[in-house]
């Protein structure tokens, strides 16, 4: 047996014990005035709530201690001379052990010798500092019938954290129990509110610490189902203080939600779950964590639009959220409420797309839906079609429409006839699954097409779609909202709903209108293959319901942007073609510039269909003065392509790009091969005047102000271009990435420009024929 061997001077003096820990200040606040020893009266939580205030004042915080190394003795209460003796501090014997904080108990990593069971918190009747006498000796201690444990820890601030720690787990450990099985709910009540003020004012700090009393009252409120409404009210009002830094539990979401749910014109509603449905918002990292999160925002601000005004409450929140500034200070809030949008949307159209039998695939869509009819009778939500007209006499009678009933749902579309269905399949491969739009298309067999909600998923449908035409009204928030929605995450229900449809027309009108490139650019789909906003609001799209004017703005804003290509044109000749000659057809001037750009593009190789456009452009008065300049300068440029001119020319310095077109359009340039317009004030725009020169092999633009947009149309029209020297040019990546395309090049001078080592990787080996290459003071030099 070891025996302490620290002298004389450290018995232990009763008058000098830290006070107890229910009636009396912590360790550090000796200087306070404290109440008499023998004054129990005090109750728990004003006690508690005194002592943690004048500890707070110190300004000491402790982590809550799981586990630790500590020094133990245990001193058993002498009846006899001889114990006496043998727990006298000569012969006190310390142990080391590896001691564990359990939710019910103290144990040891070794149970042997003092520790050799658990002591669990029910037993321990007081926990005290001690002072000693001339030896800086730290310990604990722990009094339980029949004796007293020490524990000594190596220095001040460890005892104190262990003593903190052992009070925060006595205590946590009494709550549970006492609220495990509640008597009396004013009891109950005065219990909740003493265990969030000593939550609230105990010096650990640790966040298990809020969450732990959180835990408690969630599982209390779980078990008990019956109670009242004021019930409710109190408790929420008595924990608030804890959520106002904590996110509530997924136990007590439901509970919150359900609340909001029965009660939403309740103050509790505004008062309290406001400040803790900001906090989400502003600092949730993912709700497919905690998805209950995510359900109790919604159904918190479903019952703000349960209110009187209702959306304008909605739209004071949001606008909350934002801030008064043009910037939101919180990176969060736009995909946070984006995510809650997204999922109250689809729980609008859950029902009809969790009924796997009834919801028809996308192929079913596009062809009909043939199903048993055996089903049970429909219930409100429902995608209806009136019956189409009968058939004339003298012509075979078609196929009747096929009725699908369950207890979910209606379905009622007609099939097509076998010849047209027989041609769907040959010019869709046989039995490959159809795009997303291909399905949604308006056509004969699907024109009518409608879906009906019930009244309550109509009402959440307009309040979500309201948030998000809020979010696209700001500036900041657009780019990242238009990022979001461009893989169109909606499911394809809720785009064959018109209303939906319509209310999400005005999202994707504020990205036309937006003249930045991160924003419109979202409009077209997020990759090839795939089919984007753009696609689904063009006539002959599903949400199409204003003959092309959202189609014409977008086609405008993105033509008059990066997008004046080839291969742009090519995929509206290809798709889009009938409906830009309609609407050029009714004098939209868009659609005209569109129909002119591809005849002096030669995008169309069909003469007839050449020929359809010319009659298009020839039916309005702009089209047709648009195509009278067109021939002028087709004729122009027949005249430059004749053979004869000179091969090499240099334009002067400081000459400008009208000078440029003056001096072209005087002779014949077609074999023109040398053009040097180094040190000259040209600038992009001259480019149109570039592409005109058939032969041109060599390009000198050093020191011009030929930028990005310039490059791009000469990667497009100028194939057999072999050296281009663009050094002191304000051209970025953006503009040489296009080159990329030039595969005719040999030599490329890029010194002294904005290239970085990404993009001359890149050119490098998508340019076989690259051999002399200048990067001299640039990034990838």
């Amino acid at each position: 047996m070891d025996f302490n061997g620290s002298g004389g001077g450290n018995e232990l003096h009763n008058n000098q014990f830290y006070q107890s820990e229910e009636n009396k200040p912590l360790l550090g606040e000796m200087s306070a005035p404290t109440a008499p020893e023998g004054n129990n009266n005090n109750k728990l939580g004003a006690g508690s709530c005194k002592r943690t205030l004048l500890n707070c004042s110190s300004g000491m915080r402790y982590k809550l201690l799981q586990e630790g190394d500590i020094q133990v003795c245990v001193v058993k209460h002498p009846r006899t001379f001889l114990s006496k003796i043998l727990t006298s501090k000569f012969l006190r014997r310390w142990e080391p052990h590896h001691l564990t904080l359990t939710e019910s108990s103290l144990a040891s990593a070794t149970p042997t010798g003092y520790m050799e069971s658990a002591l669990s918190y029910s037993t321990i009747e007081d926990l005290q500092l001690l002072a000693w006498d001339n030896a800086p000796k730290y310990c604990v201690q722990l009094s339980f019938p029949g004796g007293t444990v020490l524990l000594q820890a190596s220095n001040s601030y460890l005892r104190d954290q262990w003593f903190h720690s052992l009070q925060w787990k006595k205590k946590i450990y009494k709550y549970r129990k006492v609220l495990n099985n509640p008597s009396r709910w004013d009891v109950v009540l005065k219990e909740i509110r003493a265990l969030v003020d000593m939550a609230l004012t105990s010096p650990l700090q640790d966040e298990s610490i809020h969450q732990a009393p959180l835990h408690i009252i969630s599982t209390l409120l779980a078990e008990n189902t019956k109670l009242s409404s004021q019930d409710h009210e109190n408790i929420i009002v008595a924990i608030a203080p804890l959520l106002e830094n904590n996110h509530p539990p997924p136990d007590l979401c439901e509970f919150f939600c359900k609340h909001c749910r029965q009660r939403p014109r309740s103050m509790v509603v505004i008062e309290v779950f406001t400040p803790v449905v900001q906090r989400i918002l502003k600092h949730n990292m993912d709700f497919g964590k905690c998805p209950r999160l995510r359900l109790f925002t919604q159904e918190y601000i479903l019952a703000l639009n349960e209110l009187n005004a209702g959306m304008e409450v909605v739209k004071k929140f949001v606008h909350s959220m934002h801030g008064p500034t043009g910037q939101c200070p919180h990176p969060r809030v736009l995909p946070n409420l984006v995510a809650v949008c997204l999922a109250a949307i689809y729980s609008c159209y859950e029902e009809f797309i969790n009924s796997r039998d009834n919801s028809p695939s996308l192929k079913e869509i596009r062809n009909g839906c043939q199903q048993q009819n055996d089903r049970k009778p429909p219930m409100p939500l429902r995608l209806l079609r009136p019956e189409p007209p009968a058939p004339p006499p003298a012509s075979p009678a078609s196929p009747a429409p096929s009725v699908v009933n369950s207890s979910e749902i209606l379905v009622e579309l007609e099939r097509s006839n076998n010849s047209a269905n027989a041609r769907q399949k040959a010019a869709g491969g046989g039995d490959s699954v159809p795009s997303l739009i291909d399905c949604l298309l308006v056509s004969p067999a699907l024109s009518t097409l409608s879906i009906q909600l019930p009244a309550q998923a109509d009402r959440v449908l307009g309040c979500f779609a309201l948030i998000l035409k809020m979010l696209s009204d700001y500036d900041d928030w657009r780019p990242a909202l238009a990022s979001l929605l461009q893989p169109i995450p909606f499911p394809k229900e809720a785009l064959a709903h018109a209303k939906f449809t319509k209310e999400l027309k005005y999202v994707i009108q504020r990205f036309a209108e937006d003249p930045r490139q991160e924003v419109h650019s979202c409009l077209l789909s997020v990759r090839s293959g795939k089919d984007g906003w753009f696609q689904l609001y063009s006539p002959g799209g599903v949400a199409c319901d204003d003959d092309g004017e959202l189609f014409a703005s977008m086609v405008h804003i993105l033509m008059g942007s990066c997008y004046k290509t080839k291969k742009f044109l090519l995929s509206l000749a290809e798709n889009k073609l009938g409906p830009c000659m309609l609407l050029a057809l009714r004098g939209n001037q868009t659609m005209v510039e569109i129909l002119c750009l591809m005849l002096e593009y030669n995008i169309m190789e069909n003469k007839d269909t050449q020929l359809q456009i010319i009659s298009t452009l020839e039916s309005t008065q702009t089209g047709l003065r648009m195509y009278e300049q067109l021939c002028d300068r087709q004729r122009e440029l027949k005249e430059l392509q004749r053979k004869g001119g000179p091969t090499r020319l240099t334009l002067p310095s400081k000459s400008t790009d009208a000078d440029l077109a003056r001096l072209l359009s005087s002779g014949s340039f077609g074999n023109l091969e040398n053009l040097s317009l180094a040190f000259t004030n040209v600038t992009s725009a001259c480019a149109e005047q570039l592409i005109k020169l058939p032969s041109l092999k060599q390009l000198n633009l050093w020191s011009t102000q030929f930028g990005d947009s310039g490059l791009r149309l000469l990667s497009e029209h100028l194939a057999c271009l072999q050296v281009l020297n663009l050094c002191e040019t304000p051209v970025t990546d953006a503009g040489l990435l296009a080159l990329s395309s030039m595969k005719s090049l040999c030599s490329l001078n890029m010194n002294s420009t904005k290239l970085t080592v990404d993009t001359y990787e890149d050119l490098k080996a998508k340019l076989p024929n690259l051999k002399e290459v200048d990067v001299r003071y640039t990034e990838a030099w």
